[in-house]
């Protein structure tokens, strides 16, 4: 048996450059590799577009733009990797430039799956492993990557609901539009679109949704980026109470909104996930369907649920093209909001905005 890798006192980089879902599902990998070595950092690898939400995760000591690397002469970029004098990297997200780069800057271990073929020739640790067909939740799947550091046996979905309290939202002001109709109570967003990562419930619902919680007394957000907004947003109802931030929000004052409503719908998107990940009621709409189903794709967080429409869909077993997302009814996701919800969260917590407001 092979001897374990020691990073007490050591650097490694973890390297994640895809989207937000993929890179939260990485981050509690830091947080097992702290509570293992004393004295570990850690670098994360990661997009720019990703760069908020590594931020956010105070398990990662430094963030490390890969699109600023990438821009630079292999030169540069081979000094640059250097510089950070890092032990060991972890390519949770198999790229080959990065694992080049990595092996033409001598990194001591270079840990990646077995499954990549230029891992054979860049990578020093390889792991066999395959997320195809597995019955591992995505999460699970990326501790893998740590078993030549000494991890014996893959941590439970409890054990990583746990480690999404290092997942801090940076408080920042919001815009007007967001905290004139904003109160900490019956507070909801629902984000319609999934730049193409899931099977989505479908604009119309969403919209009958946000009219069946107006009623109730909800003030209703709808979230997206300017794109997905183009596509949705004349659909709108028009309503003080139902109110359209599509492109209008960063990234970073999303997150803190986000921690700051009550609730989330979604399908399987990054919002979704960051709303597992700051403790609020975060509802995500399924399809049953392997490999995009909720047991593979579910978000972390200790108030996660999930809403399909048929766990044993027929179609989605047996991975036909299935439109069963869709026929979620607007009352089953009603049931579910007011059956979970605390609407009395915020109610002794600094409100949005606190500084502005009190002025």
């Amino acid at each position: 048996m092979k001897k374990s890798i020691n990073l007490t006192d050591k650097k490694v980089i973890i390297s994640r450059t895809d989207s937000i879902g993929d890179v939260m599902l990485v981050l509690p990998i830091a947080t097992w590799l702290k509570e293992t070595f004393s004295g570990v950092y850690i670098y994360f690898l990661g997009s720019n577009y990703t760069e908020d939400i590594i931020k956010s995760y105070d398990s990662i000591d430094e963030f490390i733009d890969w699109k600023e690397i990438e821009l630079q002469t292999k030169e540069k970029q081979i000094s640059q990797l250097q510089s950070l004098k890092a032990d060991a990297i972890i390519h949770a997200f198999p790229r080959k430039e990065i694992a080049k780069l990595a092996k033409k800057a001598k990194i001591d271990y270079r840990i990646g799956t077995s499954h990549r073929l230029f891992h054979l020739m860049t990578c020093n640790v390889k792991v066999d492993f395959t997320r195809k067909n597995s019955p591992y939740h995505e999460s699970q799947l990326n501790f893998e990557l740590l078993k030549p550091f000494g991890l014996h046996e893959l941590p439970t979905l409890e054990a990583l609901n746990l480690m999404t309290t290092h997942f801090k939202a940076q408080k920042i002001e919001l815009p007007e539009f967001i905290t004139a109709k904003y109160t900490a109570h019956k507070t909801i967003i629902l984000h319609p679109k999934s730049q193409g990562s899931a099977i989505e419930w479908g604009i119309n619902r969403y919209v009958d949704l946000a009219l069946q919680l107006e009623e109730k007394g909800f003030t209703v957000y709808f979230t997206g980026t300017e794109k997905e907004g183009l596509l949705f947003r004349n659909q709108l109802p028009l309503s003080d109470n139902i109110i359209d931030t599509t492109g209008k929000l960063t990234l970073k004052q999303l997150i803190y909104f986000i921690s700051k409503v009550n609730v989330l719908v979604a399908c399987s998107t990054g919002p979704l996930h960051i709303a597992g990940f700051t403790g609020i009621k975060a509802i995500g709409l399924f399809s049953p369907r392997k490999p995009i189903h909720p047991g593979r794709w579910r978000a972390l967080g200790k108030d996660v649920h999930i809403v399909v429409k048929n766990e044993n869909c027929q179609a989605c077993a047996s991975k036909q093209k299935c439109s069963c997302v869709e026929q979620i009814t607007v009352k089953k996701v009603i049931f579910e909001i007011e059956s979970i919800s605390n609407f009395e969260r915020n109610k002794e917590e600094e409100p949005i905005n606190a500084e502005k407001n009190n002025s």
